[in-house]
């Protein structure tokens, strides 16, 4: 998945077009709140971003998604109508794995992404790579693979699958799995976790039985060989 943050609504309609026949999944936004929300959803592997943007400039943008550990390797392509030296040198400075001034034409913008990507998954290798059974996770590259499907995730189910991936055999309480996770501990909210394991597991089809309920207790990463 690649988002985009671009007010002008032609060029963004544009971009996001080159992208989905190019055979990419991609999500446009013009709003800085709304990319934020959909990136608690959803990491994506690429972003593009504009320069200028009449809420929030794009360097501020770019500059609170590195100082957050979810993002802060988020490949990120910074779009913009300022092409001088010095502008490209904030915005490779500020974080931007890549610049590209307006206007551009589609095939180097999709060449540019392919690179990037390409360089991403070359620079995290698969040495990080955890399995349980026929699950396999990708912390540097946020992926999730059932088998040989690759499983999208919300961050929160994520988040758990990692951490009880990361624990195999401990015993998580529901409370607990809400204080780690979401942050906080009250009474009656641990329905929450129970509806985040259910969906887990449907996305992750026969795999999803490796998670395994501990009656009256919680939840732990069950069978399988954790890598």
């Amino acid at each position: 998945m690649i988002y985009m943050l671009e007010d002008e609504e032609g060029i963004r309609n544009f971009v996001i077009y080159a992208l989905k026949s190019s055979g990419f999944d991609a999500r446009g936004f013009e709003a800085p709140s709304a990319l934020y929300e959909a990136v608690n959803e959803e990491l994506p592997e690429l972003l593009l971003l504009d320069r200028m943007l009449p809420d929030e400039d794009g360097l501020e943008v770019l500059k609170k998604l590195r100082s957050d550990p979810r993002t802060r390797k988020l490949p990120v392509i910074m779009l913009t109508a300022k092409g001088t030296e010095q502008d490209k040198v904030e915005g490779l400075d500020s974080g931007a794995d890549d610049y590209i001034a307006k206007p551009f034409g589609a095939m180097e913008l999709i060449s540019r992404i392919k690179a990037l990507l390409r360089r991403t998954a070359d620079s995290h290798a698969d040495t990080d790579r955890l399995s349980l059974g026929g699950i396999s996770v990708y912390p540097s590259k946020h992926e999730v693979f059932a088998g040989s499907e690759k499983v999208n995730l919300t961050l929160k189910e994520y988040d758990l699958l990692l951490m009880l991936m990361r624990n195999r055999g401990q015993v998580f309480s529901r409370d607990s799995l809400l204080r780690e996770i979401w942050g906080y501990d009250f009474a009656g909210e641990s329905r929450t976790v129970d509806v985040h394991i259910r969906t887990l597991r449907q996305k992750l089809g026969d795999c999803g039985e490796l998670i395994e309920t501990i009656r009256g207790v919680g939840y732990k990463a069950g069978d399988g060989s954790l890598d």
